[in-house]
């Protein structure tokens, strides 16, 4: 194996800029986890983490879990994937044919539910013998760092941006671009695009239709610092802003990307004076059968074809239950000091202290030669 074979896809990485309104910036990638997925794969092997011998091994049920099949698959390393049994049949087909092993999970933990329960699985495939290798993609660093490239890209072809607004589950896109941006626009406002029933933004536990939006853990590299406003949608309005973005734009995307452009065309309508860019992590093709099917959307989520609000709701409390598109004032402060204690903060202790507490996301990553 050598480094640059991680580099053969390099051209899938950068995402296409298409202005959408006179004001609103669409960055629409072909699949954005390419580009954290190589950059951490790169730095393992440059820094001796992995070998042409390695295994990884990674939890994802979506498009990170994709985007390691493509990269292994040039690189000839082994790929383990720990998903749970809501995997979309096309994309588990697909990642078998690129040569990854995968392991699903059926049965939820009391606690933190399906991705604790995928989280123990991984945790003993890693100490099996052999160099396994975890790229980490909820807390490595090099998960944020990575999107220097997006930032740099969207301030060389936009200029000044005044709005950034993007979906959260693992926190690296939004943040690490946030984080970069701002070194050229301090005033950027920044807003985080979540979903009902996840816990990332202080909403209680609870399933969620949405695949790759929100979460039941809070990951490190979700800085809440970064975020000035933080979105809600519910999963109907999440469908039919995708189903809109395609049939008034022609930008034929996932339903993250949905659920990004509704808030960001809002935002920008309402700003005529600022330029807003809105992320949109990757097309639609694996949705064929769900979002973009009415049928699948008649008996999933049949709220879908009505109506959506067309601005959203404030709420005071984060935690609060709410069934529509809900904005709350976040003001770059940190989870503590918005969400009690006693309501939320135990999900970024549990996760931390699974991993070891360390800031240093490549600390006991499974090393040649040592334990995991």
């Amino acid at each position: 194996m050598a480094n640059s074979h991680f580099r053969n896809l390099e051209e899938f990485e950068e995402p296409r800029l298409i202005r959408i309104g006179s004001n609103l910036y669409g960055a629409a990638f072909f699949l954005m986890k390419l580009l954290p997925a190589r950059f951490m794969l790169e730095h393992a092997f440059e820094c001796g983490e992995i070998t042409a011998e390695s295994c990884i091994c990674e939890t994802s049920s979506g498009t990170f879990a994709l985007a390691l099949a493509m990269l292994t698959a040039q690189s000839g390393n082994g790929l383990i994937i720990v998903c749970d049994w809501a995997i979309d049949p096309k994309l588990q087909r697909r990642l078998l044919e690129l040569g990854a092993r995968l392991e699903i999970i059926t049965d939820p933990q009391p606690q933190r539910g399906l991705q604790q329960a995928r989280l123990d699985r991984l945790h003993l495939l890693l100490a099996e013998n052999g160099f396994r290798f975890w790229p980490r993609q909820y807390d490595n660093q090099d998960n944020p760092l990575s999107y220097a490239k997006v930032a740099a890209k969207l301030a060389e072809r936009i200029g000044r941006i005044d709005c950034l607004v993007g979906t959260v589950g693992s926190g690296g896109s939004l943040c690490g671009t946030a984080r970069y941006l701002r070194m050229l626009f301090p005033d950027l406002f920044v807003i985080g695009v979540d979903t009902m029933n996840s816990v990332l933004f202080g909403q209680p536990d609870a399933p969620r239709l949405i695949r790759g939006l929100g979460g039941s853990m809070i990951p490190k590299n979700v800085d809440h610092t970064q975020v000035d406003e933080v979105h809600w949608l519910s999963a109907a309005e999440t469908f039919r802003a995708t189903r809109d973005l395609h049939h008034r734009h022609a930008l034929f995307m996932g339903p993250t990307s949905g659920a990004a452009f509704k808030v960001a065309a809002w935002w920008s309508a309402s700003h005529r004076d600022k330029n807003t860019v809105v992320l949109m992590p990757d097309e639609g093709h694996r949705y064929i059968d769900t979002a973009y099917d009415d049928d699948w959307l008649a008996a999933n989520s049949p709220e879908w074809i009505k109506s959506s609000p067309e601005r959203p709701a404030t709420t005071a409390e984060p935690s609060s239950q709410f069934t529509s598109w809900t904005r709350f004032a976040w003001c770059r402060r940190a989870y503590c000091e918005v969400v009690p204690q006693d309501t939320g903060a135990g999900d970024i202790a549990g996760w931390q202290e699974k991993k070891g507490g360390k800031n240093d996301a490549r600390q006991n990553t499974g090393f040649p030669g040592k334990q995991h």
